[in-house]
């Protein structure tokens, strides 16, 4: 008998964040947006890439560098052709590069708005007693963990501290304090509701039968 619903969340961050550059109209810092459009200069055979980003306030613009000075010959041909084509799924992965971004401004705007799909993997057999998450982020996000899980079980925050107090709540993903961080392409989140009164409207909002009002 199996009393465990597992279920995949993937976590689709809504707005990429913004470096906040030094804008040469506004004459001060300001936040700068991907524009969605890429730039590809030749000399001979080497190529300079950027992605292109727009002041929020001015429409003023800088250049994201990709590379510089790379042969054409080192460049894999699915990157050379997004960059001609301003593919929007290459430029979309680039833009949420955090770290990227990190090396060229010191102050980075995230968002925490996402979208949550939902697919189960495997049904409780029996009555549902234990819930596992399985998360899939392919993209930066900065949404907490607990902030995640009350959004999308209806659960309160301090709800699920006292759970994971309690030893009921575990999140396997490798860090300390996992339910106060950003979450990570590969969370595990286990869930003990033997003792939940709400268990089955917990379980139906994990498979996105129920949502949170």
């Amino acid at each position: 008998m199996s009393h465990t619903l597992t279920v995949l969340w993937t976590i689709e961050p809504q707005a990429a964040p913004r470096p906040w550059l030094a804008c040469r109209r506004c004459r001060g810092a300001r936040p700068f947006e991907c524009s969605g459009k890429t730039r590809l200069n030749a000399n001979g055979r080497r190529l300079d890439a950027w992605l292109i980003y727009r002041c929020a306030d001015c429409d003023d613009t800088w250049n994201r560098p990709i590379f510089e000075r790379q042969n054409v010959r080192n460049i894999p041909p699915e990157t050379l052709d997004a960059l001609q084509n301003n593919d929007p799924g290459w430029v979309r992965q680039v833009s949420f590069d955090v770290e990227g971004l990190r090396r060229e401004s010191g102050r980075i705007e995230e968002f925490a708005d996402c979208r949550v799909t939902r697919r189960v993997l495997a049904e409780a057999r029996d009555a549902c007693t234990h819930l596992e998450l399985v998360v899939h982020a392919p993209l930066a996000v900065s949404i907490r963990a607990d902030r995640l899980l009350s959004a999308e079980l209806g659960l309160s925050r301090s709800r699920l501290t006292r759970l994971e107090e309690e030893g009921r709540l575990t999140l396997q993903s490798g860090s300390r304090k996992a339910l106060q961080r950003p979450i990570r392409d590969g969370l595990r989140v286990v869930l003990d509701l033997s003792k939940e009164r709400d268990r089955d409207e917990i379980a139906d909002r994990a498979r996105g039968i129920l949502l949170p009002a």
